[in-house]
């Protein structure tokens, strides 16, 4: 009889196991990462997040915000880095996405450049050129903002969809005139072409644009302690940044690591960093972002895009499509 319950006994524990097991294995997120450099790709090569939250991420590469949100809206990815242009086709749209953290700022990072060689040396000769952009990307959004500031009508341009890696190649054959895109894809063409105007400069025209992170609604519902972490992993990557920003030099394993994840060439990591502004925990948290700053961000950016005819109508309210709970914790918790 003690044989017949031990055997039952050890049954019973090899079920435990096995579900316990298939509950660590399902300890898992995907994250939609792009190329951007960040001080948070220092703390993704080093696996501080997987430490942190203490699941296996799966970090999946993608070459534009449209891209991440296409995956995020079948259930492929949880947490993604998408620009705001495609963040607010997305709310529009009233896919279930939370915005939690306010990634970047964007500055003298993204840029439109043209090619030497092309004949362009003012505005108006992009007129009738064949111009290359991610179409609903941040630089989408900034070269129409650009042509409407200087009063050219986008018909006028021959502007084509190519993502950065496709603008590189085009480039090489010389199959575009200029292109307005981000790193590393933007310090290649810059080799051979010109900037005409940055998203620093469009940004002081009344159109800025910034990245962010955001969330499956359910898969952030469903497990606020990982994506907590996650920003507080983050806010601390951009912290070890602006202790000491003079420390991530080219040589530094900074550079090397934000290299390495990106396709960037270290040299450009330091100018790169620098020409974005990257927010603490506590101007995340502020009525400037998070707190209510980025929720009028998306409704400008949605209007643009409406008036653009990118998008077919807007919300009364986007404040449902950001979540500032997630930072506010973060600081309370430290």
């Amino acid at each position: 009889m003690a044989n017949r319950i031990g055997g039952i006994l050890a049954a019973a524990t090899a079920v435990l196991l096995a579900a316990g097991a298939a509950r660590a294995a399902d300890r898992e997120v995907t994250i939609g990462f792009q190329t951007t450099i960040d001080p948070a790709k220092v703390a993704q090569a080093d696996g501080t997040y997987e430490k942190a939250i203490g699941w296996k991420i799966n970090w999946r590469r993608f070459d534009s915000g449209a891209d991440v949100i296409t995956a995020i809206a079948a259930g492929d990815v949880q947490i993604g880095y998408v620009g705001s242009s495609p963040l607010a086709a997305a709310a529009s749209r009233e896919l279930p996405i939370q915005t939690i953290h306010v990634a970047t700022l964007i500055g003298e990072a993204e840029a439109l450049v043209v090619r030497h060689g092309a004949g362009i040396k003012a505005p108006g000769d992009l007129v009738g050129r064949k111009v290359a952009v991610p179409f609903v990307s941040t630089t989408h959004y900034s070269l129409l903002a650009a042509l409407k500031h200087w009063g050219i009508d986008p018909k006028q341009v021959r502007i084509v969809n190519l993502r950065p890696p496709e603008i590189g190649a085009a480039w090489q054959r010389g199959d575009i005139d200029a292109a307005y895109v981000w790193d590393p894809a933007l310090g290649k063409i810059k080799e051979s072409g010109d900037v005409l105007v940055t998203s620093k400069e469009v940004a002081s025209w009344g159109a800025p644009t910034f990245d962010a992170w955001i969330a499956r609604k359910d898969f952030a519902s469903a497990n606020p302690d990982v994506v907590r972490t996650f920003v507080r992993v983050t806010d601390d990557a951009y912290a070890a940044y602006h202790r000491d920003p003079s420390a991530w030099t080219v040589s530094s394993p900074q550079a090397a690591k934000i290299a390495k994840l990106t396709g960037a060439k270290a040299e450009d990591v330091p100018a790169v960093l620098a020409g974005n502004a990257f927010p603490t925990a506590a101007e995340q948290a502020s009525p400037s972002l998070l707190g209510g700053g980025t929720v009028a961000a998306i409704q400008r950016t949605s209007a643009f895009l409406k008036e653009q005819g990118r998008i077919d109508r807007l919300l009364p309210d986007y404040g449902a499509f950001v979540e500032p709970r997630f930072v506010q914790d973060a600081i309370a918790a430290r």
